[in-house]
């Protein structure tokens, strides 16, 4: 397997710290509002990454952070008239709501910055007194002239730096380029005891702490979107390497920005485009499709007619899946005929084409194209003659090269009937063994997915409405 490394700015094979196993950390939102459409592409593509390491039989300890104290929050709280905490509360919920809704799997651990408070402090001081941080009137700034490998991610050195960014002006700091990795707490803002006085975290030594702190001191991979590559990215190495000193991540992985009907997304365009409001409009798993569909390094336009096209090239993978379905109660020959097995290689091929895209650096859109291109094989060759046998296969084996990228699993409305039939039964048996409670909840639950239960003098008949 073979990942693009920011850092080299070259594929390489991957080895990983521990054989068999990949600790991973993608850095998450600031939960001050709903996370935005780019983000969910972020978010998606790690979530695919993740998911295809343990299709490969790796163990992954995937950390994904929220971050729940900054300026933009301690803003918002102070506008909406609540806490820190309750405004962090709220939209951790509301981004699990909507992560869930893409079908992006729970992270191993989602810490939180403020539940990591006394670990950053010990962090911070470590830093001083290693000299690499220093303290002036409350604030702790790290100093990026003592990490003398500052900017080797990026790719630029410390004067090109300082030259070519916008960075915050300070006339107390020793170098324009230096970072506040501990804050002087500011009247109104929340702040926690330290040797420095009150204060609070600065953005980048959060996860530099808690990446240490859940994962060890290197991890396999870190990952984000592409703009976190500078500072964020950039100031964790530094801080990181000069505390543990130790290489901090072995891998480095961004993924490419997105754009909103071939615009840079921006408020100022009013096309400032929330995961919450494409949700809204859109299927969940069209959309999942649409990010998935160009190369995770590769710059994606977003738009509704990119979104309708997507929507119909997946109908086409389902009704394979649909038609396959249908022939499993229709076909007479339940085992493999003999002119059967040369096309059931044929079909195992799919999967081996399918590793191949995906073990070049997470090639998704070269993996759907294989799916698509399995799907023509068995519409063109699986009918009415196959057996059940081979029909199974082709069934398992498009769903199982779907599931890694979190598509096709869908329940069809066969699969569905089964299941309230099943339903239907354990009611009846319910009812004869005069337990009504449970009885009567199986009926309630089927009422909730508008299934509607008629006992008539023929049985138990049901119908949608």
């Amino acid at each position: 397997m073979k990942i693009f490394n920011t850092m080299s700015r070259k594929k390489e094979e991957f080895v990983p710290v521990k054989p068999g196993e990949v600790k991973m950390y993608v850095c998450g939102p600031t939960v001050y509002n709903y996370f935005h459409i780019g983000n969910a592409r972020t978010f998606i593509i790690f979530d695919t990454v993740r998911r295809y390491f343990e299709y490969r039989g790796y163990k992954v300890s995937f950390i994904q952070n929220f971050t729940d104290i900054d300026d933009r929050m301690i803003s918002k709280a102070k506008q909406d008239g609540i806490t820190i905490k309750e405004l962090g509360d709220r939209f951790i919920s509301e981004y699990y709501k909507d992560a869930d809704g893409l079908n992006i799997e729970r992270a191993t651990a989602n810490p939180r910055a403020t539940e990591f408070i006394d670990d950053i402090i010990n962090f911070v001081k470590d830093l001083v007194d290693k000299k690499f941080a220093y303290e002036i009137d409350g604030d702790v700034y790290f100093s990026t002239e003592k990490f003398e490998k500052y900017g080797k991610l990026s790719g630029q050195n410390l004067e090109e730096l300082e030259s070519g960014v916008r960075i915050n002006v300070d006339e107390r700091k020793k170098d324009p380029m230096d970072f506040a990795i501990w804050k002087k707490q500011k009247e109104g803002e929340p702040a926690w005891k330290s040797p420095w006085g009150f204060g609070r975290p600065g953005w980048h030594i959060e996860c530099s702490c808690m990446a240490h702190k859940l994962l060890g001191d290197t991890i396999d991979i870190h990952a984000g979107g592409m703009d976190l590559v500078f500072p964020h990215h950039e100031n964790e190495i530094a801080q990181s390497e000069s505390r543990n000193g130790k290489k901090f991540a072995n891998y480095w992985m961004h993924s490419a920005y997105l754009n909103i009907n071939n615009q840079k997304m921006s408020k100022s365009l009013n096309n400032f485009l929330t995961a919450r409001d494409a949700l809204e409009k859109f299927d969940p798993e069209v959309i999942r499709f649409l990010m998935l569909s160009a190369h995770y390094r590769t710059q994606l336009n977003y738009s509704p007619d990119l979104l309708d096209s997507d929507k119909s090239a997946l109908e086409r993978l389902y009704n394979s899946i649909d038609n396959l379905e249908n022939l499993l109660g229709e076909v007479k020959f339940e085992k493999l005929k003999k002119e059967e097995k040369e096309y059931l290689n044929n079909l195992n091929s799919y999967r081996d084409k399918y590793i191949e895209k995906m073990d070049d650096d997470f090639n998704t859109a070269d993996a759907i194209s294989v799916i698509f291109d399995l799907s023509k094989d068995i519409n063109s060759n699986i009918n009415i003659e196959s057996s059940k046998e081979i029909i199974q296969t082709a069934l398992n084996l498009i769903r199982e090269l779907g599931k890694p990228l979190g598509i096709l699993q869908k329940v069809t409305k066969k699969d569905l009937d089964k299941e309230i039939e099943k339903l239907i039964e354990e009611r009846q048996k319910a009812r004869e063994e005069k337990n009504f409670a449970l009885s009567d909840k199986i009926r309630d639950d089927l009422k909730a997915k508008g299934i509607v239960l008629l006992d008539t003098p023929q049985g138990v008949r049901w119908k949608r409405v």
